[in-house]
């Protein structure tokens, strides 16, 4: 390719993502204006089309996988690309219940009247036009675009190369549902290209019209977006999860919790990464919570300590504490109490999610209090750190920033406010 058409290329390439965000800018001034009726309309719509091109998306899907395939992908990997019948099901139910969800536009947040007579209200807006940006997940597809139109937000989608088939089938069963309700087709934009500069454009903020990116992938996609990106981002860079065993932990279930938190699926970022066991439990817990996991085929990293108790254990480096394995591994440590626990989650943590496993009331209320993540559990597995399980419907992505969203990112936090006053003549003396 010649300098000149590889400038060609580019141009055109700036020209259609500028066309993209200049159609989503329209489609969010009529979004802000939609009905709850409508865009529940068109999220029914979508799901009874995901349902009826469910043999369609599932070619697609397998085409993704084939090339797959020829690739050196992780099975982790493949597992979050790959789609089910259930899956399908899954997607199109989701649609429905966040359907069935409140609408969190025009809703009050706060009233107050001022001795003027003055009255104030903050309501909750659209935040505008998303961008997603995400790797393997080709259901991020209906799960985002649905979230970002029932908050009356227009979204930009950018599926990963790995998943371009998937994602665009299931695309257009969403705008299926968009046109069944009246609503613009470019509510929710997929781009259609595989080609990284599109990623780029997007980070630029499209001519002012991308409001928030938000990256769904690995960890070099999302420190890319948080590098480069020149508007808001919601985002988490990892998931290094912790479970904290108490010395009051009931063993059997710091048992369940622990197999769980680490096996239920260990390419989420809600898996736990590191299991800490409180000195005063290691002759009650840890060799039951190690077999446990062994049998589970996990592979055991621990410290010197935990080595000494089991000669299965690998001992652990200094970097497998700040490692986010998404694999069967995980690694153990003994702590001193509570606040030696606290204080490894503050050095080796991502903010993501933590899960303390006591009796006590007091040490899980301390723990709450020190522990300062996104998400923090008592007695209960690290893997409900997701949208749907808080309640949300399903989530855009889990953000750890400590500005506007933490956490799940859903619907409530797919908005801004703004305030209405109301007067009845007033003039600022």
């Amino acid at each position: 390719m010649s300098i000149a058409e590889k400038i060609t290329k580019d141009e055109d390439l700036t020209e259609m993502m500028a066309g993209i965000g200049a159609r989503a800018r329209d489609a969010a001034r009529k979004l802000a204006e939609a009905t709850t009726a409508a865009k529940n309309t068109a999220l029914t719509a979508a799901a009874a089309a995901i349902r009826s091109s469910g043999d369609e998306i599932l070619a697609a899907n397998a085409r993704d996988l084939k090339a797959a395939a020829k690739r050196d992908l992780s099975p982790s990997f493949v597992d979050r690309l790959t789609l089910t019948q259930d899956g399908i099901e899954a997607m199109a139910a989701s649609l429905e219940d966040i359907a069935g969800l409140p609408d969190p536009v025009g809703q009050v947040m706060a009233e107050w009247s001022q001795p003027n007579g003055l009255k104030f209200a903050r309501v909750a807006t659209p935040l505008g036009v998303i961008g997603i940006i995400y790797e393997s997940r080709p259901n991020v597809t209906a799960d985002a675009g649905a979230l970002c139109l029932k908050a009356g937000n227009a979204a930009i989608l950018r599926g990963g190369t790995d998943s371009f088939y998937s994602s665009a089938a299931i695309h257009s069963a969403l705008v299926k549902g968009l046109v069944a309700a009246g609503l613009p087709k470019a509510a929710i934009q997929l781009v259609p290209t595989a080609d990284r500069a599109a990623v780029g454009e997007m980070l630029r903020g499209l001519d002012g019209n991308v409001d928030v990116i938000v990256p769904r992938g690995g960890k070099s996609l999302v420190g890319r977006v948080q590098a480069e990106a020149r508007v808001p981002v919601f985002s988490h860079l990892e998931g290094i999860c912790h479970i904290y065993v108490h010395e009051t932990a009931d063993p059997d279930m710091a048992v369940k919790l622990a197999v769980n938190s680490k096996l239920r699926r260990t390419g989420i970022c809600g898996a736990a990464e590191t299991l800490l066991i409180d000195a005063s439990a290691v002759d009650t817990h840890l060799a039951p919570i190690i077999n446990a996991l062994i049998e589970g085929d996990c592979e055991i990293r621990g410290s010197a300590e935990v080595c000494a108790t089991d000669d299965r254990v690998i001992l652990a480096t200094d970097a497998d504490w700040s490692t986010e394995y998404l694999g069967k591994i995980i690694s153990v440590k003994i702590v001193d109490g509570l606040d030696a626990a606290a204080a490894h989650i503050a050095r080796y943590g991502s903010g993501h999610t933590e899960a303390i496993i006591a009796e006590d009331e007091a040490a899980a209320s301390r723990f709450f209090a020190r522990v300062d993540s996104a998400i923090v559990l008592w007695n209960a597995s690290t893997q409900f750190a997701d949208g749907g399980e808080f309640g949300f419907g399903a989530e855009i992505g889990i953000s750890t920033g400590r500005m506007h969203a933490r956490g799940p990112v859903g619907l409530e936090q797919l908005t801004s406010f703004k305030y209405l006053v109301r007067g009845t003549g007033q003039a600022r003396p």
